[in-house]
């Protein structure tokens, strides 16, 4: 399952993100956590210290091996350097799965322990100096966009996202890569406009999206969001002390953590597994044809100077039944 965690900067969805990939693996779950965020803090939420953090490989730097190996034989693609982030698979293309090993998982991904188990975390890399004046950050979560368009998850296997803050996740299609999408809000006016903005742009798109009220203090808070966002409101978090001493570099074992919490995270486990019988790979599949197309008309063509639709393979949709070569 592919579960995106977005909100407004200062939400607690990173917070939130990492509490659940720690509940994911402590039922024995794969799991996949990807940092796509501009503020790279999913490691050190995972336990990470400032150096081993710090170290994690940027999938940005490894962009032409990522496009070597998903590449693979697809006639369509002439060259990596004609491969794009809004790039399909088609016919000869590499894809990735959740629980093997690959050259793409060996480069990018590292293994963190939790007390409940191992997680394979992926970050896109921090925004540097280098890129001011002369880079988009949007360009550095390409990789990720290239990742998930290539990406074939099964039941009961899990990636998540812990998105760019704010509305800036709709720069690119990458918003429609998920089978649900958990929108962190805080009972405040400016913790719902993000809501609203992610509901208004994710409408004709089919977005399963669902809020989670952080850091509700009471029946007014929760009446509040309530009000603001009806039946999308799933759960809501109050005031844990085990994410304080988390916050702090000494986090409790995990199974200590509050019972209400807890359960919070399981309802959103429940919630995410529920949307795995309404998948369609086939609209998946064209909404990632419809993004490739509109980013090649409006940069991308240029940029490489080939016609990009070219690469889009016309009887190719993506599944878990789909092979590829080795």
């Amino acid at each position: 399952m592919k579960i995106a965690f977005v909100g407004k900067g200062g939400s607690g969805k990173t917070t939130l993100s990492s509490l659940f990939v720690r509940h994911l693996a402590a039922t024995g779950a794969p799991v996949v956590a990807i940092d796509a965020d501009i503020n790279q803090h999913l490691g050190a939420a995972l336990g990470l210290d400032d150096a081993d953090a710090a170290a994690l490989p940027a999938l940005g730097e490894h962009l032409p091996l990522i496009k070597d190996h998903l590449r693979g034989t697809n006639p369509r693609i002439a060259s990596t350097e004609q491969m794009i982030k809004t790039t399909p698979p088609g016919e000869g293309s590499r894809l990735l799965r959740v629980r093997e090993d690959n050259p793409v998982y060996d480069a990018c991904a590292r293994p963190v322990e939790l007390d409940g188990g191992a997680v394979r975390l992926m970050v896109t890399g921090p925004f540097t100096d280098a890129d001011l004046g002369v880079a988009c950050y949007h360009s550095k979560t390409g990789a990720v966009e290239l990742c998930l368009n290539h990406l074939v998850d099964g039941r009961d296997e899990y990636v998540v996202v812990d998105m760019t803050a704010g509305s800036d996740s709709f720069a690119s299609g990458m918003f429609t890569r998920f089978d649900i999408t958990f929108l962190v809000a805080e009972p405040t006016r400016k913790g719902v406009s993000v809501y609203r903005q992610y509901k208004e742009y994710a409408r004709d798109y089919g977005v399963t999206l669902k809020v989670v009220g952080n850091k509700v203090q009471g029946q007014d808070d929760l009446d509040f969001l309530r009000d603001q966002v009806g039946d999308d409101l799933l759960v809501t978090v109050g005031h844990s002390d085990w994410v304080r001493a988390m916050e702090k570099g000494r986090p409790p074992r995990f199974e200590l953590l509050e019972e209400v919490n807890g359960r919070a995270l399981r309802t959103l486990h429940t919630a995410a597994d529920a949307t795995y019988e309404l998948r369609d790979w086939a609209r998946y599949t064209r909404q990632m044809v419809h993004f490739h197309l509109k980013n090649a008309h409006s940069w991308g063509n240029e940029r490489t100077g080939a016609d990009l639709a070219a690469q889009v393979d016309p009887g190719f949709v993506l599944g878990e039944e789909v092979t590829a070569p080795a």
